[in-house]
């Protein structure tokens, strides 16, 4: 590994977070605002590496920012739900044991082809729960296409790590968004509800 491929590696991840329309964020900021407000929650989900970020975010959601938030991250859940409905199903059959009118799910696939990220899309849709997606990879994967709200993250790149590093930053930095603190001490701004 060379001093180069560093270089061009990390430039690549600021390219692609300095490309992203931050309008977006500040939309989901607001969405994720509207919950606390309404003392609902946020439910958030992923597979692999995109479960990690899903827990730490919504640890980091909670305590810092004081808004609920849950992940389903526990194996004995998953190994319940995915033997007794299937894997594909595990997420939406979640979603409607633990969802209560108001709350906001975020979804978070790399290829956007994950089969029980795309059946808990479809089981948002039916039972009108707000939903935010974040995908990668391809703009015309079945996530994006399923989620119309325009409430979706899409990370231009081939390479799992880098969608699954961009949703990771984008996530915490919501969260700082959210409680107005940064390194560079309280400028980040707030946004109006």
């Amino acid at each position: 590994m060379t001093d180069n491929f560093l270089k061009n590696y990390f430039k690549n991840i600021q390219n692609k977070i300095d490309d992203f329309d931050s309008q977006i964020i500040l939309k989901i900021v607001k969405e994720i605002k509207k919950i606390k407000k309404s003392k609902k929650k946020v439910i958030i989900y992923g597979n692999g590496g995109s479960a990690s970020t899903a827990s730490h975010f919504s640890t980091d959601l909670t305590k810092n920012a004081g808004i609920r938030s849950i992940n389903f991250n526990e194996s004995n859940l998953i190994t319940c739900f995915a033997n007794d409905y299937g894997f594909e199903n595990f997420v939406s059959q979640s979603i409607k044991e633990f969802s209560d009118k108001g709350d906001l799910v975020i979804l978070i696939s790399v290829s956007g082809e994950s089969k029980n990220l795309i059946n808990a899309a479809r089981y948002c849709i039916k039972k009108k729960i707000r939903m935010i997606t974040f995908t990668g990879k391809n703009k015309n994967n079945s996530l994006c296409k399923i989620n119309k709200t325009g409430n979706n993250i899409f990370i231009k790149s081939k390479s799992y790590n880098t969608v699954e590093i961009c949703h990771h930053i984008i996530l915490l930095t919501i969260v700082d968004y959210i409680i107005d603190k940064s390194e560079y001490g309280t400028e980040i701004g707030t946004i109006k509800n």
